[in-house]
C-alpha cells in the first residue's frame, strides 16, 4: 500500500467546522462578506442538506454542513451561543464589518482601533458563529504594546 501523507498538503493543520441551520445560504454570506470560495464539490444529502462544504479564505479553510443532531453536529443556536471566535483579517475591516452588518449579522462590538495595531470588529453571523474581523494597521513594537496593555487594563 503507498504511504499516504497523515496531513494532506491542501490543508492547514487547523480548520474550523462550523455547524449551520441554513447551509447553503452561510456559504453564500461567507462568500459575499469574507471573500470566501467554495473548494470542490458541496456534498448534497437527498433531503437537500449540505453533509460537507469547504471554503478558502486566503489560506485557510473553512468547513461546514447543514445540522444534523442526531450526528452530535448541533448549531450555536442549540447550544444557547456560541463559546469559539474565528479570527479573520481582511483588507478593508470597515467595509467588511458593514457588508456583514447589512447582510443580517449582529454587532458585537463595534470596529475600533486596538491597543495592538489592529482594528477590528466583533460580529454574530446569521447562524450564531462569532467573527472578530481586522485590519493590522500599526506594527507596534513589544515595550510599546506591553505599556498600550497595562494601560488598558489599568495596571
Amino acid at each position: 500500500m503507498a504511504k499516504v501523507d497523515p496531513i494532506p498538503a491542501a490543508y492547514p493543520r487547523v480548520s474550523p467546522y462550523l455547524t449551520v441551520d441554513g447551509a447553503a445560504q452561510a456559504i453564500d454570506f461567507y462568500c459575499d462578506v469574507l471573500g470566501a470560495t467554495q473548494r470542490g464539490e458541496r456534498m448534497v444529502a437527498p433531503d437537500g442538506k449540505v453533509g460537507h462544504a469547504e471554503l478558502a479564505i486566503g489560506d485557510s479553510v473553512v468547513m461546514l454542513a447543514d445540522a444534523w443532531p442526531e450526528m452530535g453536529a448541533t448549531t450555536p443556536a442549540d447550544l444557547g451561543g456560541s463559546p469559539v471566535t474565528l479570527h479573520v483579517y481582511v483588507d478593508d475591516v470597515d467595509r467588511v464589518f458593514a457588508k456583514a452588518l447589512a447582510a443580517g449579522a449582529i454587532e458585537i462590538r463595534p470596529v475600533t482601533d486596538q491597543f495592538y495595531g489592529d482594528r477590528s470588529g466583533l460580529f454574530a453571523d446569521p447562524w450564531g458563529h462569532l467573527w472578530d474581523v481586522a485590519s493590522h494597521v500599526e506594527d507596534v513594537p513589544a515595550d510599546e504594546m506591553m505599556r498600550r496593555a497595562a494601560e488598558v487594563m489599568g495596571g
